[in-house]
C-alpha cells in the first residue's frame, strides 16, 4: 500500500518545514484583510507560521507577510493576531 504524502510548508518566521497541519495559516482575502485562520479553511491567499509567538514576531521584523501578500500591514492587524495567537 502506499504511503501518503504529508503535505509541508515553511514557517515565515523561522523558515523550517513543518506538517501543514501544526501550524497556523495568516490569510489574505480579496478585499484586502488579512487574518489568522486557526481552522487552515479560509479562502485566500496564505501564509503559514509556527504557533509559536516568538516566530510570528519574527515574521514581523522581517516583513515576510508583507512580501507574501504584497501589500503594507498595519501595526493594529499584527496586534490582534498576536492576541489571537496567546489565547489559542
Amino acid at each position: 500500500m502506499k504511503t501518503k504524502k504529508i503535505p509541508l510548508r515553511m514557517c515565515t518566521g523561522c523558515g523550517e518545514m513543518f506538517d501543514k497541519r501544526t501550524l497556523v495559516r495568516v490569510v489574505k482575502n480579496k478585499d484586502g484583510e488579512v487574518s489568522l485562520d486557526l481552522t487552515g479553511k479560509k479562502s485566500g491567499r496564505g501564509a503559514y507560521v509556527c504557533k509559536n509567538l516568538d516566530c510570528l514576531k519574527a515574521a514581523r521584523k522581517k516583513r515576510a507577510f508583507e512580501r507574501a501578500f504584497s501589500m503594507k500591514i498595519s501595526e493594529e492587524v499584527y496586534n490582534e493576531m498576536e492576541e489571537e495567537m496567546n489565547n489559542a
